[in-house]
């Protein structure tokens, strides 16, 4: 593919195969039954039977398995099957012997990437390059770390000392190129990218990275080709597939991608990203049961991502759910305490659900931490009271900001229709309607309440 651009992580399960053919040359003298059992290691980690491995290794010769290599190659394939302490005893005991041993102590630095224990990962790392300043690999992985914190500078520098060490080094030429991407230095990270595919055509990686850059470059079809055959290498991977799905929401081609990420969430259903996007697109297309599934394994996943609370709390408004449409307004209110859009919302529902006087201890709360100079205020301040709305119109009516006076006309609307006042809450609804403030979610579910009521000629169908 031609250059376009005329302008200016981590792999451990990887580690292992690289060890192998490492070590594999070395070993091919000794006995047959000791290549026969590392080359059924390496058949049985390809297709990532981990357990089935180490036990492998117990059929060794007691001389063979005290080998530093052997005992190495085990440690990693425990971090692999998810058996950090086993694997960190292991490299513990070869460093207590051989303090300078690289090897064991990048096992410890994946053990502690793989538990979440930062600051320890780097300390391994930097003891690594500190007695060997060009091991390309903890130089990547320190360049990976620094890259995800959005450290651009030092993570280039970490890649470029890599690629010095080993020019063809494909980790390096892709960390290197993510980082021109992110500092919009998008004709050097396609000509990395170029390399690394040309280097190694049945690596995935490359490919999806310059997907990427081409997806943000505006170069669809060349990024849906890059991600298609990426997605041929690694037909289960789910960051493929998720990234597949998104080139084809770009180019409106919405089933298909609806399909990508239902594919993603097959693969990692503990993953929350797909789901943001399948929920989405079933709820744009009307597939409201569909949409609330993801959206509630979605909040199930990530809490504090407010914004499936806020979904849900639609769809349980659009199916008149009152008290749970209540909740989950709470619940995005309590993930973003300025968002005092959730609080109207819940204080609504709340009504809805029950008495109107129910939700005034929590408009109380709420009234304490909003500023007073705006109609956010005032408009909580109406539901509190359940009195004043004379007052709030004349400064809703005033307010200058579309955006604004589109949202609060909404509340005005629903507090009418919360208080019996079905006229003026219609009046209001269609005034709404006519600003056509359509980002905002008052404005979707003032689509639902026009519906509802037959009005306008933009009801949601």
């Amino acid at each position: 593919m031609n250059i376009k651009f005329n302008g200016s992580g981590f792999r451990p399960r990887a580690f292992f195969l690289f060890l192998f053919l490492g070590i594999f040359p070395l070993l091919s003298a000794q006995e047959n039954d000791l290549e026969s059992v590392l080359t059924e290691v390496a058949r049985l980690l390809g297709r990532r039977e981990f357990t089935s491995a180490l036990a492998l290794f117990d059929s060794l010769p007691e001389e063979e398995a005290q080998r530093t290599e052997i005992r190495i190659m085990r440690a990693t394939i425990l971090n692999s099957a998810g058996r950090m302490a086993e694997a960190r005893r292991i490299a513990n005991e070869i460093i207590a012997s051989q303090s300078n041993n690289t090897d064991a102590l990048m096992v410890l630095a994946d053990a502690a990437a793989l538990e979440g224990k930062d600051r320890e990962r780097r300390t391994f790392l930097e003891r690594v390059i500190g007695i060997n300043p060009v091991h390309a690999r903890a130089l990547n992985d320190l360049g990976n770390i620094n890259l995800g914190e959005r450290r651009l500078r030092v993570a280039a520098g970490y890649f470029d000392r890599a690629i010095a060490a080993e020019p063809d080094n494909g980790e390096a030429l892709v960390g290197r190129a993510v980082v021109h991407r992110y500092s919009n230095e998008s004709r050097s990270s396609e000509q990395l990218l170029n390399r690394a595919i040309r280097l190694y055509p049945e690596w995935a990686r490359p490919l999806q990275e310059r997907s990427r850059l081409y997806r943000g470059a505006g170069f669809l079809n060349d990024a849906l080709e890059d991600i298609n055959e990426a997605l041929r290498i690694e037909p289960d991977n789910y960051w493929i597939n998720t990234d597949r799905g998104l080139v084809l929401m770009d180019m409106n081609r919405k089933q298909e991608a609806l399909e990508d990420f239902t594919r993603a969430i097959e693969i990692d259903p503990g993953f929350f990203l797909a789901y943001v996007y399948s929920a989405g697109i079933k709820d744009e297309r009307g597939d409201y049961a569909g949409a609330e599934r993801d959206y509630t394994l979605l909040a199930r996943l990530r809490p504090d991502y407010y914004f499936a609370f806020e979904s849900l709390g639609v769809i349980k408004m659009r199916n008149h759910q009152w008290a749970e449409a209540r909740d989950a307004f709470l619940e995005a209110y309590r993930q973003a305490p300025r968002e005092y859009t959730y609080a109207l919302l819940a204080a609504m529902n709340w009504m809805r659900a029950g008495r109107q006087t129910d939700p005034r201890q929590f408009l109380a709360q709420v009234l304490r931490t909003a500023p007073r100079d705006t109609l956010e205020y005032s408009m909580l301040r109406l539901f509190h009271d359940l009195g004043g709305d004379s007052d709030v119109a004349v400064k809703v009516d005033a307010e200058t900001n579309f955006y604004t006076k589109s949202r609060m006309l909404f509340y005005l609307a629903s507090y009418y229709d919360i208080r019996g006042n079905r006229s003026l809450a219609d009046r209001y609804y269609l005034m709404v309607q006519d600003l056509n403030a359509a980002v905002s979610i008052e404005w979707r579910l003032n689509e639902i309440m026009l519906a509802e009521r037959g009005l306008g000629l933009r009801a949601e169908r």
